[in-house]
């Protein structure tokens, strides 16, 4: 009596999907000591091939403008309140702090100075960046994320759609445009909280407030926090786009993806932050 064929291993992976899978090899501790060591490398060689992508596709038709503007709504417009709120705090405890101090050493006309100097170099670009990265950063990162697991950015493929010119670039050109605007906004909103509680609350003469403040603080001031901002801006955007559009595992892969965006935005903001003001000045750099 002649055996009966063996029957052949399934090929389709929904067959596949019930029998013991091979057992893997696991890594051992030099290879993970190795992809550790090497993880922040492709994680920024990875971002400089997306930005390198993004320009690209920035002077190429078709243009898209309507993206544009959707994009900066939703990063500039709505941020607004968000951004306004935290300058306003942050200047008027800013002030109370500063007058505390200088008052021990007699020099608390020199406030406003300060504050300026501070809104308009640092503390107004790096914490809306912050504020922007937290709301407008996180959304992007889930949106991309949600539209990769769901196979939309394979759609636009099939569709003769680049999905980095139709997804990415109008982000990062609404982060460079509208993080510099939010910054303007968050000084404004952080000196008028300086001066309410400086003036109003602690007894600092307004006139010598502002006075201080015009004569310390220069265009060279402001045009060093608008640069950082312009920075932070397209950084936020690589970021969260590259961890949306790279996302995979499902629901849980997208907030993975988005938990790893907001910390990649926050480290990069402030290490850039440090590079920028070392580059401007001139010092604080090896060599």
């Amino acid at each position: 009596m002649a055996e009966a064929p063996t029957a052949a291993p399934p090929t389709d992976p929904e067959q596949r999907a019930g029998q013991e899978p091979e057992e893997a090899i696991a890594p051992g501790p030099w290879e993970r000591a190795l992809d550790w060591a090497l993880a922040p490398f492709v994680e920024i060689g990875t971002l400089a091939q997306l930005a390198g992508e993004t320009l690209f596709w920035l002077v190429r038709r078709p243009f898209r403008g309507r993206l544009f503007i959707e994009q900066m709504e939703f990063i500039g417009v709505g941020s607004i309140f968000l951004v306004s709120l935290t300058g306003f705090f942050v200047g008027a405890v800013l002030g109370l702090q500063l007058v505390d101090g200088f008052r021990q050493f007699g020099a608390e006309n020199q406030v406003g100075a300060v504050v300026g100097m501070a809104m308009a170099r640092e503390i107004g670009p790096v914490f809306s960046a912050l504020m922007v990265t937290s709301r407008a950063g996180s959304a992007m990162t889930t949106e991309l994320g949600s539209m990769r697991v769901s196979d939309q950015i394979n759609a636009l493929i099939v569709m003769a759609v680049h999905p980095v010119q139709f997804l990415v670039v109008p982000r990062v050109v609404a982060g460079v445009v509208m993080v510099p605007v939010l910054t303007l906004m968050f000084n404004i909103v952080g000196l008028t909280g300086a001066y309410a509680v400086c003036t109003r609350m602690l007894g600092i003469d307004p006139g010598v407030f502002l006075g201080q403040m015009r004569w310390i603080v220069d265009w060279r001031d402001v045009r060093m926090g608008l640069v950082k901002a312009a920075v932070f801006g397209a950084a936020i955007a690589l970021i969260a786009c590259r961890q949306g559009f790279f996302a995979s595992g499902g629901a849980a892969g997208v907030g993975r993806a988005t938990n790893r965006a907001v910390v990649q935005s926050a480290i990069a903001i402030l290490a850039l932050d440090y590079l920028i003001t070392a580059l401007i000045l001139g010092q604080g750099l090896a060599g």
